[in-house]
């Protein structure tokens, strides 16, 4: 059976354009420059008829005059978000496509969705693509929810007695009853994507395509659409998947493709395309590290983090000094709270601190603010984790920092002498323990 599909050489290269000009360029600005450049080209052309008509003329003496200066300064550039891909899908196969962000991830989809038309190279797809790339992607904002479910039906070219047979089952799915005749454009980011990922599950397509657009909605609703891509994945479609939740990934997919730069870099088995992965991840320890996804309204936001010591070892006393800015002055003092986030490499939730579980929130005025946070007892096995910091004012984010800090833990223990191993486990407890023998 031939695959599913064929990606062959495949390439994207988009054309970047850089102009030197000021940031805001106001009416006489532009009359001005236009008046220049006809007046320059009157002179250029007079320059140039003086040397054709000169004696001993030599047509290199044009080369003086930089014609590229009417093009008023702009320069290009080539960008090759795809290089040279070529790879192949089986019917049925899950697979996770991974990489830092600017790898080359969304264009592939794009390009496989035909969203996008690639610069070079071939792409074979043998049955129906459901694609659910962007939020609103595929959906009019001008139409009902209902309505839009009937137009994504017809684009994958099912007829309106199949859509109608899927509809209530579309419809629960995505939790959105009561605001089914309501223009899409009216939901919030949450239900649109509720919605647009049920149409593209539900409509049985033969190839499913979903990009990290998943990360919008809450833990609830990602978990509930991770176990309808399995259950597609075992009814023989295929499913591709570009998440940055490796842990997600490694459940999910049986094989994956690693992109770097636009390249290829690996295709394999899940386990070892999330270790290649991995190996090439920055390992600098500190505040925003790369890749890192950064959200809120930034009214507070978090100027400065330091882990001390840099790198504890299991069992350490752990201070976190957080340096928060706050720009405006109204209200005079606005109360927020923090939380961090423990995440494994791959993606596992493993610990939270919050400030709201034990302190009541901090108030801050215009400026500066440096807080501390102290642990006792690091109860992290060494390992590298992956912080989530958070600063909110009750359901408000200002903000929300996805990957803001790789903290390396090193080995060490609770008692002097003994160090922690992890078993496989990423919190260990101090527990105490007592035995007692039987009385005879």
């Amino acid at each position: 059976m031939p695959p599913i599909i064929r990606v062959e050489n495949l390439g994207k290269c988009y054309r970047i354009h850089h102009e030197s000009r000021e940031r805001y360029t106001a009416l006489r600005d532009v009359i001005a420059r236009k008046a220049g450049g006809f007046l320059e080209k009157l002179k250029f052309g007079k320059q140039k008829a003086e040397i054709q008509n000169a004696e001993g003329h030599d047509p290199s003496l044009l080369s003086q005059f930089p014609i590229s200066a009417f093009h008023g300064g702009s320069a290009t550039e080539d960008f090759w978000a795809l290089k040279d891909v070529s790879f192949e899908v089986n019917q049925g196969e899950v697979v996770g496509i991974i990489g830092r962000n600017g790898a080359g991830k969304s264009t592939l989809l794009k390009i496989l969705s035909r969203i996008t038309e690639p610069t070079k190279g071939r792409i074979t797809l043998n049955g129906r693509v459901a694609s659910l790339l962007e939020v609103g992607t595929g959906f009019h904002p001008e139409l009902t929810g209902r309505e839009n479910i009937y137009l994504n039906g017809a684009i994958l070219g099912m007829t309106k007695a199949e859509i109608k047979s899927k509809f209530d089952e579309i419809v629960a799915f995505a939790e959105v009853e009561r605001f089914l005749d309501t223009p899409v454009k009216r939901y919030s980011s949450g239900m649109y994507v509720r919605l647009a990922f049920a149409v593209a599950a539900h409509l049985e397509p033969e190839i499913l395509v979903v990009d990290e657009v998943l990360a919008v909605g809450d833990a609830e609703f990602q978990k509930k659409c991770l176990g309808k891509m399995g259950e597609v994945a075992r009814g023989g479609r295929t499913v591709l998947f570009v998440s940055h939740n490796m842990s997600a990934v490694m459940n999910l997919c049986d094989s994956g493709i690693l992109l770097r730069n636009g390249c290829l870099t690996f295709s394999g088995g899940i386990s070892q395309t999330v270790s290649e992965y991995l190996a090439l991840a920055e390992k600098t320890s500190g505040f925003l590290t790369s890749g890192n996804i950064r959200s809120g309204d930034r009214k507070v936001f978090i100027q400065d983090m330091k882990f001390m010591p840099e790198n504890p070892v299991t069992g350490d006393s752990v201070k976190v000094v957080f340096e928060l800015m706050r720009e405006d002055a109204f209200p005079e003092i606005m109360s927020v709270d923090v939380a961090i986030g423990f995440f494994t490499e791959t993606g596992d939730k493993v610990l939270q601190v919050y400030s709201v579980d034990t302190h009541s929130s901090f108030g801050l005025r215009e400026g500066r603010t440096i807080l501390e946070l102290k642990i006792d007892r690091l109860p992290l096995t060494p390992g590298d984790y992956r912080l989530n910091v958070w600063i909110g004012s009750g359901g408000i984010v200002h903000d929300w920092i996805q990957n803001g800090y790789l903290l390396t833990v090193g080995p060490g223990g609770f008692v002097e002498g003994r160090v922690v191993g992890n078993h496989g486990y990423s919190v260990v407890l101090p527990g105490e323990w007592n035995a007692q023998h039987p009385i005879v």
